[in-house]
């Protein structure tokens, strides 16, 4: 069962509403138990937060959290000493800005903090 199907049944059940024929249940029905209801209700939030986990990493490069290679280093280091954008290296490494600048910084060609640039509050890759 996908998680979308299981979220619009457990939504359905604590909104006391027969998921399937929309009959809503009679007040004497335990999905009208307030006990019941707050529980769905959490198992819902809980859906949605994992809805919303799963497509947040369906939109993260395919290198995210893998380990770095010596000749992806070498790359790396080539792109960055030649001047390009931060986040022209990440489209090219297939990994998030923030993951480029991290190992910039371990490999010594970044101080701590000096990450992304200062704009109105925010880090701003380049």
């Amino acid at each position: 069962m996908e998680a979308q199907e299981a979220l619009g049944i457990v939504a359905a059940l604590a909104n006391g509403v027969h998921p399937f024929s929309g009959e809503v249940f009679a007040d004497g029905s335990p999905y009208q138990h307030p006990d019941v209801v707050r529980a769905l209700f959490a198992a819902t939030r809980a859906l949605e937060g994992r809805s919303r986990q799963l497509e947040r990493q369906r939109e993260l490069p395919a290198n995210v959290g893998k380990p770095w290679t010596a000749q992806e280093d070498e790359r790396l280091l080539a792109a960055f000493d030649s001047g390009q954008v931060r986040s022209a290296i990440a489209r090219a490494h297939d990994r998030t800005v923030g993951g480029i600048e991290a190992r910039l910084e371990k490999l010594g060609r970044l101080a701590p903090g000096e990450s992304g640039v200062r704009l109105r509050g925010r880090a701003v890759g380049g």
